[in-house]
């Protein structure tokens, strides 16, 4: 008699809070890092198609630091659609008006694009300072 093998999914697994410090970090290996933990690469039940990632909370965004030139170089753009719609900007002038959404966009190309992703980046939070509002979470603190 064939044996048949079943394959194992692991769906209902339980996703824990993860707190992690940005303080004097660098972007993007800092980014990289935070879409393994988000996508789950970090643990041993691994599966491509499911949420099995944990929930990131960062705080300290404000005192990310990038490496070279990138703070008058990077430009990050958008656009409306409409014509002459695009507007252009750098990265230090992004950080000056909103730290944590530098962290998000880096984080936001790291992870898969389609609605696995789109779920993936509500279950992350960055705030700019120390305090943060998850704090009944309990979140475990991890070096990255």
């Amino acid at each position: 008699m064939k044996k048949v093998k079943t394959t194992k999914f692991f769906t209902k697994e339980t996703r824990d809070w993860v707190l992690i410090d940005a303080k004097d970090k660098i972007l993007g290996r800092l980014a990289t890092r935070i879409a393994r933990v988000l996508m789950g690469k970090n643990k041993a039940i691994y599966t491509p198609n499911a949420l099995c990632g944990d929930k990131v909370i960062v705080i300290n965004a404000r005192h990310i630091r990038v490496t070279g030139n990138k703070e008058l170089k990077k430009v990050y753009d958008k656009y409306s659609g409409y014509p002459s719609g695009r507007k252009e900007m750098n990265l230090k002038t992004l950080k000056e008006k909103n730290h944590s959404l530098v962290l998000r966009l880096a984080v936001k190309g790291m992870i898969p694009k389609n609605n696995l992703g789109a779920q993936m980046l509500k279950s992350f939070r960055v705030y700019a300072d120390e305090t943060y509002l998850e704090v009944a979470q309990k979140p475990k603190a991890i070096t990255v």
